[in-house]
């Protein structure tokens, strides 16, 4: 019996995907991320990801057999928790500190969820993908947020606008482009906690 029989089809699969390293693996993901964003979901090939990255189409291909399957390979690695950390010991504060941060990398993630529109309703793997790395990570962030601000007995647990506060913060930033042409920056988002957040939560 040959080694390679010995080890079995997804031992030697294993092997063939160790050969790209992490630094190779993460331009891969960068490069298809960022042309998703300047082109547009459909647009993007693997063929061009491979022109672009100075690889086969093959070397891709075994690493990740679809578009889709790489295209959530690359969300996933690109997972980050940017609210991670907030806790200035004020709901207001971290509300305000919240927004910030999100008007720092709003208009790069609000182009990739336009970008990837269509293709998300379509694909189920790569929606969950898209709300693994975009979305879930900062909402959970959010609702400890909200926690923390009802341990402190900032509001009362049972405040009806609690549920829809990652709502209302994530529903901005996402339509302010479809409303104005223009991205939700920091201080239009600072400016929307403090005259509808706040207030909402009795805060004012």
């Amino acid at each position: 019996m040959t080694s390679q029989a010995a080890d079995g089809p997804d031992t030697v699969a294993a092997t063939r995907r160790s050969k790209i390293t992490p630094e190779r693996e993460r331009e891969f993901f960068d490069a298809v991320l960022e042309q998703i964003r300047e082109c547009g979901y459909d647009s993007v090939s693997m063929e061009g990801i491979a022109a672009s990255t100075r690889c086969s189409k093959s070397t891709l291909y075994r690493q990740w057999k679809t578009k889709p399957q790489f295209v959530a390979a690359a969300l996933r690695a690109n997972r980050e928790v940017r609210f991670g950390g907030i806790d200035t010991g004020s709901l207001a504060s971290d509300l305000c500190r919240a927004a910030r941060v999100a008007g720092d990398w709003s208009r790069k993630d609000t182009k990739l969820l336009q970008a990837l529109g269509h293709a998300v309703t379509a694909d189920q793997a790569l929606a969950q993908a898209l709300r693994e790395a975009l979305v879930e990570p900062e909402i959970a962030e959010l609702r400890e947020i909200l926690r923390r601000a009802v341990v402190r007995g900032e509001v009362p647990a049972d405040h009806p606008a609690l549920e829809y506060i990652p709502a209302m913060m994530f529903g901005v930033l996402r339509i302010r482009p479809v409303l104005t042409g223009e991205y939700a920056d920091a201080d239009y988002l600072v400016r929307f906690v403090e005259a509808v957040a706040l207030p909402a939560l009795g805060l004012t």
